[in-house]
């Protein structure tokens, strides 16, 4: 009777345990609690960032259409990035993390999740990516609702550079990059890696381009609506933007859409359904533009329209 007893207990903590981990939430709870949390990327401009004290940026002014469109509150979930984007989905979308600690309700309580994750890659093929085992890496997330197509941009001083007809100048021009980012990779091994004493590494985006105003770098490479953004704000027409490709760089453009937890599917469906009007009434390319930034539809619409 007592070991019945002390099991009966064991299955009770661990309940108790388990139901205070992070949870998102199905469709009708959030309707019912009146607000949705979306999960943005913090510091991460011109995409969602804090501006004046207050939310702002792309992403969080589609994530607040999508709030007013399902008639909930709007509240930002801010995401700091781990070390790859299975982090990111494993502690923001379906499991959270253990150092996420909510102090009023207990050392071993979560907050809550994001409900929905924003700028998630719309790949099928990082969909169901394998591990070494077979496993699909990311089966606990659904991934849906493409709204922007993105792209590697290079932006220039036109004032050190003619133009940029051709990736090869970076042999005797000096660039800026996020370290450890896709650029940084290719400029620093491509065509042998002639550009390789020419690429100059800084933490992010907006740290290359004051380098490029500062005359340290005459050139610098980012995300297409990154360099937008810096080129929009600095108001000087010696930046350009180069319209020359990337020969041997793999993929250079990608859709960018958003994530749920695997088991929460109808509220996708919903968020999808208020996205999808966005794309195609043009409300998305207005949020876009109004950042001044180009937009370029998803692959999904372009096959559509073909």
């Amino acid at each position: 009777m007592n070991k019945l007893r002390l099991s009966n207990v064991v299955i009770l903590t661990c309940a108790s345990l388990l139901s205070s981990l992070a949870q998102a939430r199905y469709y009708d709870d959030v309707i019912d609690s009146g607000y949705i949390k979306v999960g943005f990327y913090r510091d991460f401009p011109p995409y969602s960032f804090i501006k004046d004290g207050e939310p702002t940026g792309v992403d969080v002014e589609v994530g607040k259409r999508i709030a007013k469109s399902l008639g909930l509150t709007f509240k930002p979930h801010w995401i700091t990035p781990d070390e790859n984007l299975e982090d990111d989905l494993r502690n923001n979308v379906w499991k959270g993390h253990y150092l996420d600690k909510d102090e009023q309700q207990g050392a071993l309580a979560l907050k809550n999740i994001a409900d929905v994750m924003m700028r998630v890659p719309y790949d099928r093929e990082y969909s169901y990516m394998q591990d070494s085992t077979g496993a699909v890496i990311n089966e606990m997330v659904v991934m849906f609702g493409p709204y922007q197509r993105e792209s590697w941009q290079v932006a220039y001083d036109s004032t050190k550079l003619d133009n940029v007809s051709t990736i090869a100048v970076f042999q005797y021009h000096p660039i800026g990059v996020e370290i450890d980012s896709m650029p940084a990779f290719y400029l620093t091994s491509a065509f042998g890696g002639r550009m390789r004493d020419k690429t100059h590494h800084y933490p992010n985006a907006r740290h290359a381009f004051a380098g490029m105003q500062k005359g340290d770098v005459d050139a610098v490479m980012a995300m297409r609506a990154e360099v937008d953004w810096l080129v929009s704000k600095a108001g000087n027409n010696d930046y350009k933007l180069a319209e020359n490709g990337y020969p041997s760089m793999g993929k250079q453009k990608w859709d960018i859409g958003m994530a749920v937890k695997h088991t929460y599917r109808q509220l996708g469906y919903a968020i999808e359904e208020v996205v999808d009007g966005m794309v195609r009434n043009g409300e998305m390319k207005r949020i876009y533009q109004s950042y001044g930034l180009s937009y370029e539809i998803p692959a999904l619409y372009q096959d559509v329209s073909k």
